[in-house]
C-alpha cells in the first residue's frame, strides 16, 4: 500500500498485518468505507457486532421508519380520497403483517449488502471490536471468543447510540426509537420527549395508527436546525394529530404504574400515557472502542475529531459518521467513508462540501440544505429570499396538497444560492436538485432559466428564482429586481 504510515514494515515477503484495511462498524459509513478499500484492491476485514451489515440506519433506523412513513402516507392519502369521489372501508390494522413488510423490507437490503460483501472478498467478522494497540483489535464475538486483528490502516465508523434519561423506569413502556420501529403494541396514549426530526416522524407512525400523541420539547421550537416557517406549516397541517405540542418543557421524573407511565414536567403537572418515547439525539461511540490503545484522541462527548481528509490524530487511522461530529447523517458519512478510503489509498481526497442536506420524513416532508435564514442573520450575510407558494402550483393542487412553498436564499451580491427549504409532500427528494446547484455555484439565473417540466412539483424551484429575479409569470406581476 502507497503512502503507509504505520511503524511496521509493509514489505510484502514479510507482511506483519492479517489485514490492508480494518473497518469498525456496518453502519452506512462502515460498510462504504470497506466497499471502496475493497475496489481500491486492499484487503479489508469488516467489524461488526450484529449479524447483519447495515448498522442502526439500515437495520433499525432510516429504512424501517421509511417502509412505516409509506405505508402510514398511503393509508391517509386513501381517507383524503373520499372528497374525490373514492370512498374506502373503515381502516383495520394488521399488525403482525405490518411487521412483516417491515422486516421484508429491511432484510431485503441487508442481504444486498451481504452479496456485496462477498462479492468484493470483504470478510466480515462479527462481534464487539475494541483497539488493544496502534496496529491491533480484538474482537469479542457472543460466545465470548476472542480474536485478534493485525492490520495496516483502519477506517473507525463505530456510530452513535441513543441517549438514554436516567430518571426514566426501566419498562417496556419507555422506548427509543428502536423499541418504537418493533411495532410492540398501538398505545391510545403517547409522549414523544424531543420534537427533532425522529420525534416527528414516530409522531406520524404512530398518529396513523390511532395514538394520540403529546409532544416535549426542552427548547423553544421544533427541529431547531430548521427555520420556523417551515415548521409552521408542518404544524398547522398536523394540528389534529395532537392532544398537546408542548415546547419549553422539561420532563422531571416518570413512574410506571398498572395504569401507564406517570410523567411529572418541571411545571409540577402531571400526565399518564401508555407508552413513552425518548428522543433526545444521539450519543457518539468514541469512548467504546478502545481508542486510548491505538492513541486515537476522543473529545469528552466521545467524538473523535478528524482532519479533511477523515485522517485522526494517528495517521493511518481514519474515522467517519457519527462518531467524527455532526450532522449524523448517512448521506454525509458515505461520502466521508469515500474520501477516508481513497485517502488511505494514497489518492488526493479532501470532504468540503458546500452543503449538507436534512430531511424530516414527515407528513409533510421538510427538507433544507445550506445556510438558514437565520444562520445567516448570525452570519453577517445579505441575503434576497424568493418564496413561491404551493398554492400556486398545478400539480401540487391537482395532489391536493397545496399548504408547502419552496424558499430559496441567495447572495444579494453574486446571486448564488446559499441556502433553501422545502415544505410538502415529496421535500426529500425535490432537495436534491438544489443541492447540486449549490455546489455548481448555480446564481437565481441559471436555475431560473433552466427548463423544468410541467406540471411537477420540481417546477416550483425554477419559478422561485424567478421570483427573484423579478420575472415569473406564475404569480402576480412583481417589480422586477434584477
Amino acid at each position: 500500500m502507497t503512502d503507509s504510515t504505520s511503524s511496521s514494515s509493509l514489505d510484502a515477503s514479510d507482511y506483519p498485518f492479517d489485514c490492508d484495511m480494518l473497518v469498525l462498524g456496518a453502519g452506512p459509513g462502515g460498510y462504504s468505507a470497506a466497499f471502496r478499500s475493497a475496489d481500491l484492491g486492499m484487503k479489508t476485514i469488516l467489524v461488526e457486532r450484529h449479524g447483519t451489515l447495515g448498522g442502526v440506519c439500515l437495520n433499525v433506523g432510516c429504512i424501517p421508519s421509511k417502509a412505516l412513513l409509506h405505508v402510514a402516507a398511503a393509508s391517509e392519502e386513501a381517507l383524503h380520497l373520499e372528497t374525490a369521489g373514492f370512498a374506502f372501508a373503515a381502516l383495520r390494522i394488521d399488525l403482525d403483517r405490518l411487521r412483516k413488510h417491515k422486516s421484508a423490507v429491511v432484510e431485503k437490503l441487508t442481504g444486498g449488502l451481504a452479496g456485496m460483501a462477498k462479492a468484493r472478498k470483504v470478510e466480515i467478522v462479527q462481534g464487539i471490536g475494541r483497539f488493544s494497540g496502534p496496529n491491533s483489535m480484538e474482537v469479542v464475538d457472543a460466545s465470548g471468543a476472542c480474536r485478534t486483528i493485525r492490520f495496516a490502516k483502519a477506517i473507525v465508523a463505530a456510530g452513535s447510540r441513543s441517549v438514554k434519561l436516567p430518571f426514566l423506569p426501566e419498562d417496556p413502556r419507555v422506548v427509543d426509537s428502536t423499541g418504537a420501529l418493533e411495532l410492540r403494541q398501538i398505545p391510545k396514549r403517547m409522549l414523544i420527549i424531543g420534537g427533532g426530526i425522529i420525534g416527528l416522524e414516530m409522531a406520524t407512525i404512530y398518529s396513523a395508527l390511532g395514538s394520540r400523541i403529546t409532544i416535549a420539547e426542552l427548547g423553544p421550537h421544533l427541529v431547531p436546525s430548521a427555520d420556523r416557517d417551515l415548521i409552521k406549516v408542518w404544524e398547522k397541517f398536523n394540528a389534529h394529530r395532537f392532544d398537546r405540542i408542548l415546547t419549553s418543557t422539561g420532563v422531571a421524573e416518570a413512574k410506571a404504574t398498572e395504569e401507564g407511565i406517570v410523567v411529572s414536567y418541571l411545571s409540577g403537572e402531571s400526565e399518564c400515557f401508555d407508552m413513552v418515547l425518548v428522543a433526545v439525539g444521539r450519543l457518539p461511540n468514541g469512548k467504546l472502542i478502545g481508542a486510548e490503545h491505538a492513541g486515537i484522541h476522543v473529545d469528552g462527548q466521545g467524538f473523535i475529531r478528524v482532519d479533511e481528509t477523515q485522517r485522526t490524530n494517528v495517521r493511518h487511522i481514519f474515522a467517519v459518521g457519527d462518531i467524527v461530529g455532526q450532522p449524523m447523517l448517512a448521506h454525509k458519512a458515505v461520502h466521508e467513508a469515500h474520501v477516508a478510503a481513497e485517502t488511505a489509498a494514497g489518492l488526493q481526497r479532501t470532504f468540503e462540501p458546500c452543503q449538507i442536506p436534512s430531511v424530516a420524513y414527515t407528513d409533510p416532508e421538510i427538507a433544507w440544505t445550506g445556510k438558514t435564514e437565520e444562520q445567516c442573520k448570525a452570519d453577517g450575510l445579505r441575503i434576497g429570499k424568493a418564496i413561491f407558494p404551493w398554492a400556486a402550483s398545478g400539480r401540487a393542487i391537482a395532489n391536493g396538497r397545496e399548504e408547502g412553498f419552496t424558499k430559496l436564499l441567495f447572495d444579494e451580491e453574486s446571486h448564488r444560492i446559499v441556502g433553501a427549504g422545502i415544505v410538502g409532500t415529496h421535500a426529500g427528494d425535490l432537495i436534491g436538485e438544489i443541492c447540486l446547484a449549490m455546489e455548481l455555484g448555480a446564481t437565481a439565473f441559471d436555475i431560473g432559466r433552466t427548463i423544468h417540466p410541467h406540471p411537477t412539483l420540481c417546477e416550483s424551484i425554477g419559478l422561485g428564482a424567478e421570483v427573484f429575479e423579478g420575472v415569473c409569470t406564475d404569480l402576480p406581476a412583481q417589480r422586477k429586481k434584477h
